[in-house]
């Protein structure tokens, strides 16, 4: 007995991969609004001291760039998972949430106050849901449009001609 095979999902992947990228500005652009706003308005550190200014030190560009890169690891595991995994986007959600959860956790793992650690939990976790969300969201616009372009042309007109 032989199973059957299985016919890859069609895949827009010029469409998932620009959802990947708008979804990296977004994060890299979370991270430094969350900055700005935990140091600048609620005078609370995230990542440096608060001698460091609202802007921080170079440790917000490696935060904002290392969200911005998740962003993008995310859209290429999205990306696997559509081409190989069934249920693709409850695996992605899975991994994603679980990912979000060791982020929150993080702060907790290093000397610092509890303002600072809630603070940054609370960014990494906002960080988690814009990434999970955006790239989902372009997955299945990916995987629609891409079914849409592969749909062989109705026969003929739908109403008689004259």
């Amino acid at each position: 007995m032989t199973l059957p095979t299985r016919t890859p999902r069609p895949v827009d992947a010029g469409v998932l991969w620009a959802g990947g990228v708008a979804a990296a500005v977004v994060a890299a652009l979370i991270v430094i609004v969350g900055i700005l706003f935990c140091r600048g308005v609620l005078d609370i550190p995230i990542l440096a001291p608060k001698g460091d200014g609202v802007w921080g030190d170079a440790d917000t560009i490696k935060y904002a760039a290392g969200a911005a890169v998740a962003a993008l690891l995310a859209t290429g595991l999205m990306h696997l998972l559509l081409l190989s995994t069934p249920k693709s986007g409850m695996f992605f959600a899975w991994i994603v949430s679980l990912a979000t959860l060791a982020a929150m956790l993080a702060p907790f793992a290093v000397k610092a106050s509890q303002e600072s650690r809630i603070a940054t939990a609370s960014l990494n976790f906002v960080l988690g849901i814009a990434i999970g969300s955006l790239v989902s969201g372009s997955a299945r616009s990916a995987v629609r449009k891409a079914s849409f372009r592969t749909r062989p042309p109705l026969p003929g007109p739908p109403y008689p001609t004259r």
